[in-house]
């Protein structure tokens, strides 16, 4: 299949007003900003390709995206939810009581978690997950002793960072992005580091000090940023010295106000991605209403199309957006043409 009517206007990265949404010819979708410019690319794409109307793509966060899909089933709810994340079990239990029982799930790719700042600041290229637990955790280890976090300057740490005031614009809790950078970053920095160990060892069980390796101060170092990465950008414009959390395609469509910072000394790219030298990525999915399907017109040939080679492949255009292919996409499209559910049924 080739998909010749792919223009230029296809690659802008817009969301769609969600006062489209009142026509139910279209596909609906809400969810992840990290899947947000791919999705959006893909829509634009499908409404010159094909004859059906151009979906309706809605930003809000995974988690926003994945419980208004959970809502119920009928052309009121939405069809498709994006997700920088897996569907987590009590959200399939929320579907399952609202009558959403048989979902697709469908894995795109994958995309990196990137730190970038102004592109006229400070340098940030010494990143470790030790950093960055060290910047924002409220205790740190200091001497092999768990104390209160006494910094204040990157270079408190780590002379290799800059002298610069500690400022991090993350992403709030209803991002995939969030459990993503808590899990990749922060709890690697805190074992890194030994603050787990000393947790357990000093009465904690390994569940509760999992949970407080994840907390971050509340001094207003770390600022949670509850829009999309557009908010995040302007945090940083209003910040010199100010560091924030992007997905890759994000900061790689906005390279001519940002620089990112490295991980490990190894900086963020498509290539790095792929190899799995970058320790910071994460898969990325949408999930699919099967109930939907043959309901709303075009949300099964959205779908495949989405996951065609021609567009998620490594030449495809959500590649030069920053999506890392799927290996294992043609198996991915295999199972989406069958329709099949989570669960193994179809």
């Amino acid at each position: 299949m080739s998909f010749v009517k792919l223009s230029a206007s296809a690659l802008a990265i817009t969301a769609v007003s969600a006062t489209a949404a009142a026509a139910r010819d279209q596909v609906q979708i809400a969810g992840s900003s990290t899947v947000l410019p791919y999705a959006s690319i893909v829509a634009e794409a499908f409404g010159e390709n094909f004859d059906f109307p151009t979906p309706v793509v809605e930003s809000g966060g995974s988690s926003a995206g994945l419980k208004r899909f959970c809502q119920g089933v009928g052309t009121e709810h939405t069809d498709v939810a994006n997700a920088s994340r897996a569907i987590r079990e009590k959200e399939i239990k929320a579907c399952a009581e609202n009558g959403v029982t048989d979902i697709i799930e469908v894995r795109i790719g994958y995309d990196g978690i990137v730190f970038a700042s102004q592109l006229d600041g400070p340098a940030y290229t010494a990143f470790t997950q030790s950093d960055i637990f060290n910047a924002l955790a409220p205790k740190v280890m200091i001497d092999g002793q768990l104390v209160d976090n006494p910094y204040k300057k990157w270079s408190d740490f780590n002379a290799d960072l800059p002298a610069e005031d500690i400022l991090a614009f993350i992403p709030g809790t209803k991002h995939g992005t969030r459990e993503v950078f808590e899990e990749k970053v922060i709890a690697t920095g805190c074992e890194a580091t030994g603050a787990m160990e000393a947790m357990i060892a000093g009465g904690m069980s390994e569940d509760d000090a999992e949970d407080a390796c994840l907390e971050v101060m509340s001094d207003g170092r770390a600022v949670d940023i509850d829009g999309d990465y557009t908010e995040t950008l302007a945090s940083i414009d209003a910040n010199a010295n100010g560091i924030g959390v992007f997905g890759l395609a994000f900061y790689e469509n906005n390279t001519d106000k940002l620089k990112v910072a490295t991980m490990t000394g190894v900086e963020p790219s498509t290539e790095t991605i792929a190899s799995g030298e970058y320790p910071v990525s994460r898969p990325l999915f949408f999930y699919v209403k099967k109930a939907h399907i043959g309901v709303i017109p075009g949300l099964k040939e959205y779908a495949e199309f989405f996951i065609s080679d021609e567009i998620a492949g490594g030449d495809g255009p959500l590649a030069e957006y920053g999506l890392v292919a799927d290996p294992a996409l043609s198996e991915t499209q295999e199972a989406v043409a069958a329709e099949e559910v989570m669960g193994g049924g179809s």
